[in-house]
């Protein structure tokens, strides 16, 4: 039996309900992690309990931080009294170890992409609806300033029907995590690392989840890489239809010459209107958000604005009010088989 599986049999902890300051593990502890639990501290909604992860260095340096208990292992920390835990492993490890806190009663907020596969997503989603838990996964675009205001702008109808989506992620470094490189730890290249954030947009402001007729083509070092795709692709280009008829056009890459750091852009255009979202001078962090009427411009949301722990800072403060499934979460299986067709899995 796997360490994991073992650590499944654990007695369980009491769940406890709408906790004014739920008590949080956190399970990998890179820039991405590190990052996150500081936001969440910063926010004061929740308490950080207990940390892990494999380079135990970091582990005592994010408690010492964070005043929490470092572990030494996952199964040392699946013994934590615990309402939920935030994980920030590698892709390949995600399903399993949310599977596992899921089945404990613990809530469950993952780094993105949740599962390698639609499969493994809706394993996860499912365990989440049967133990009727709390699920969410960073897609933190969503929660930018003014883009809350461009979804409703969009599904109230005020741009019109939507007919083009145009999504931009291209970033001029490439993953410094040897797994990254291995399909079977990360799952895909560029359109899983960085993609996927701005098909879950797309998807999340209009409510389409239903794709057709798409087109992918990917590419490893200027090579044309045939499906079912083995290696991890550094430039994508994608097509594909909702079923309302929008078209979708998405490009992605790593390591991109393209005279900046970053391009990054999610563009909606109707009938009556279009609106963007466009990062700022290349930055990764930096964005604006408008709505434009021809060649006039309505800006929605400008710099500074500190989104990045904005979606875990959220999915904390719903666990702290009953942390019951929510069904939104059934759209991660859907943006990962948009993924899997995309990669012709």
């Amino acid at each position: 039996m796997s360490a994991i599986h073992q650590a499944a049999v654990v007695q369980l902890w009491p769940r406890r309900v709408a906790a004014p300051k739920p008590r949080l593990g956190f399970l990998g502890l890179g820039w991405i992690g590190r990052a996150r639990m500081q936001a969440l501290i910063d926010a004061q909604v929740a308490d950080v309990v207990a940390v892990a992860d494999v380079d135990t260095n970091m582990a005592w340096e994010a408690a010492h931080e964070s005043g929490a208990y470092a572990c030494a292992s996952l199964d040392q920390l699946l013994q934590q009294r615990l309402d939920g835990v935030v994980i920030a492993t590698p892709n390949a490890l995600h399903a399993a170890q949310a599977m596992v806190a899921l089945e404990r009663g613990w809530a469950v907020f993952c780094q993105k992409p949740l599962a390698r596969t639609a499969a493994e997503a809706a394993q996860v989603v499912a365990s989440a609806h049967a133990h009727d838990c709390l699920l969410g996964v960073d897609f933190s675009y969503r929660c930018m300033s003014g883009v809350a205001a461009l979804r409703e702008q969009v599904r109230a109808g005020e741009l019109g029907d939507i007919y083009a989506i145009d999504l931009t992620f291209h970033s001029a470094y490439g993953p410094d995590k040897a797994w990254f490189y291995d399909v079977t730890q990360s799952g895909g290249g560029c359109v899983m690392d960085l993609g996927v954030h701005l098909i879950d947009l797309a998807m999340w402001v209009t409510g389409r989840t239903h794709v057709e007729d798409l087109d992918a083509h990917l590419y490893q070092h200027g090579r044309r890489l045939l499906p079912p795709v083995a290696t991890p692709e550094d430039y994508a280009s994608v097509h594909y239809c909702l079923d309302d008829g929008a078209c979708v056009r998405l490009t992605c890459s790593w390591r991109l010459p393209a005279g900046s750091d970053a391009v990054i852009e999610a563009s909606f255009y109707g009938t009556r209107g279009g609106a963007s979202l466009r990062n700022v001078d290349g930055s990764f962090y930096d964005f604006t958000v408008d709505r434009h009427d021809g060649t006039q411009r309505q800006r929605l949301a400008a710099p500074p604005d500190a989104w990045g722990g904005r979606a875990l800072v959220e999915w904390a403060r719903k666990l702290a009010r009953d942390g019951r499934f929510d069904p939104e979460a059934r759209r991660m299986v859907d943006v990962a088989a948009i993924v899997d067709r995309i990669y012709g899995r």
